[in-house]
């Protein structure tokens, strides 16, 4: 089978290049141990001029021995859902070489008790996850009334 790519045809395609750049030591960083640590971190992050004004979905990555590699968000919705696509979850785990994750998204209403939308993504995620031997550790809601761990009650 004969080529029709031309000679320079790879000078048109762009180059991927996977770095991670940390100026804090592994052993420094915050240590998850539980959904209580997880929720006190998010709390700590969140913009609290957003908390309960719009639903947004962010993750904790983590390393083997559940230290945070790092925060992402995935995404900003309005005050009554975000959409997330899974894709973007595994990729920025995958990114960072992450043993772990926890994924996370705020109730702006203050209601902590998950959705059944809330479950099935959680399911969705978990699944693909295992494909590439990531770990989801939990799905946190928080709000400022608390947090609701998957963990905790037995979904995950």
């Amino acid at each position: 089978m004969e080529s029709t790519l031309s000679s320079t045809a790879w000078t048109n395609v762009a180059e991927i290049e996977l770095v991670y750049k940390s100026k804090v030591k592994a052993c420094d960083r915050p240590k998850v141990t539980s959904a209580a640590d997880a929720a006190k971190l998010l709390l700590g992050i969140w913009n609290e001029n957003k908390i309960e004004f719009i639903e947004q979905f962010k993750v904790l990555l983590l390393n083997r021995a559940n230290h945070v590699i790092g925060c992402v968000d995935i995404s900003t919705g309005s005050a009554v859902g975000t959409v997330v696509d899974p894709k973007l979850v595994l990729v920025a785990a995958m990114k960072a070489n992450a043993c772990g994750f926890i994924i996370s998204h705020n109730h702006p209403s203050g209601n902590l008790r998950p959705s059944r939308a809330d479950e099935q993504l959680t399911e969705k995620i978990k699944f693909a996850a295992q494909f590439h031997d990531l770990k989801l550790l939990d799905h946190v809601i928080v709000s400022t009334e608390g947090y609701y761990s998957f963990a905790d009650e037995g979904l995950l």
